[in-house]
């Protein structure tokens, strides 16, 4: 199954303390970006990326993508003041060569085939599916300070990214979302206001979000490890 992937670039790297985008980390010799990117590039399946950057990004992001030199389409598009409104201008994008739409982070730089695989087989048949992994730790609600219940951690997931629609549907809860001014944490809370079931695969415990720079020294052992199992 083909598709078209929304890659999120826009972010502004508060919680990791640069000063600037945190797409531009570099992890291993090379920035977080093209680390993200790298999975999708390599996917046949994959039939376009929409890159979602910041304006005054723009310039940067399409001279590293043409050092690329890949026959891949690579679009970049301006994002906007929220990641829900960064996916709609992507999402405008989308639609005329594929039927399905992955969106993903790309502060995500360990997504891998065989999640993506997975991803594809399942909105194959149910049209709306997300990835994730089952929650380690003991989960309690806290009020004020105070332990209000421990909950029941057998039906909680860690959601990750990539995100798979099909793109009619992701499109459809965006419009009905605008309309509604309703700001979701992520596509599958737009999705699930239409009544539509959202499947869950699973993901990766590696498939982290590099947010803080304590997620650095992480990502870092996660890359030498990769490397290492390549050689």
């Amino acid at each position: 199954m083909k598709y078209e992937l929304i890659l999120l670039a826009a972010g502004q790297g508060k919680r990791m303390e640069l000063g600037r985008n945190k797409m531009w980390l570099e992890l291993s010799g090379h920035v977080l970006f093209l680390h993200t990117i790298r999975t999708f590039l390599e996917d046949d399946a994959c039939c376009r990326i929409v890159v979602v950057v910041k304006e005054d990004e723009l310039a940067y992001v399409q001279e590293m993508v043409n050092a690329l030199h890949v026959e891949k389409e690579i679009l970049i598009v301006m994002g906007g003041s929220e990641r829900q409104y960064s996916v709609a201008k992507g999402l405008a994008e989308c639609g005329q060569i594929a039927d399905v739409v992955l969106v993903h982070d790309g502060a995500r730089p360990f997504v891998d085939q065989a999640m993506i695989d997975r991803l594809l087989a399942d909105v194959a048949v149910h049209g709306a599916t997300i990835c994730g992994m089952p929650v380690k730790d003991t989960m309690k609600r806290v009020r004020n300070g105070m332990v209000e219940e421990t909950i029941d951690r057998s039906v909680l997931w860690q959601v990750q990214t990539p995100q798979a629609f099909r793109t009619e549907i992701l499109k459809q809860a965006h419009e009905i979302a605008a309309a509604a001014e309703f700001l979701g944490t992520d596509e599958a809370s737009l999705v699930e206001r239409l009544g539509v079931t959202v499947h869950m695969v699973e993901g990766s415990y590696n498939n982290m979000k590099v947010t803080t720079p304590e997620d650095v020294a992480f990502a870092e052992a996660i890359l030498q490890e990769k490397w290492r199992n390549r050689v």
